[in-house]
């Protein structure tokens, strides 16, 4: 369903009952997991993939930068110039 790097990779899901009578799969809420980092001060034109390749070698992994930062969409992270934002290392 999702690729192996997606944050909802190994998320578990359920089956529900739609207002339609119908069923469908929903994720269960992952909870986030403590993860530290370093201090970054967000500056125009960052990117969340090239910070995340930048520390951990795989631009695929921003949302463990969001994860770090507890915010839900990870775009919202770099909407504030000057803003502190945390980035694991791993």
């Amino acid at each position: 369903m999702f690729t192996e790097h997606s944050r909802y990779a190994k998320t578990p899901t359920e089956t529900v009952s739609l207002p339609d009578g119908q069923e469908g799969t929903v994720l269960r809420l992952r909870p986030l997991p403590s993860t530290g980092g370093e201090p970054h001060r967000v500056r125009d034109r960052d990117q969340l993939d090239i910070l995340a390749h930048e520390r951990t070698g795989d631009g695929t992994r921003f949302w463990h930068v969001a994860d770090a930062n507890t915010e839900i969409e990870a775009r919202r992270l770099l909407d504030e110039t000057g803003r502190v934002i945390r980035i694991p290392k791993d």
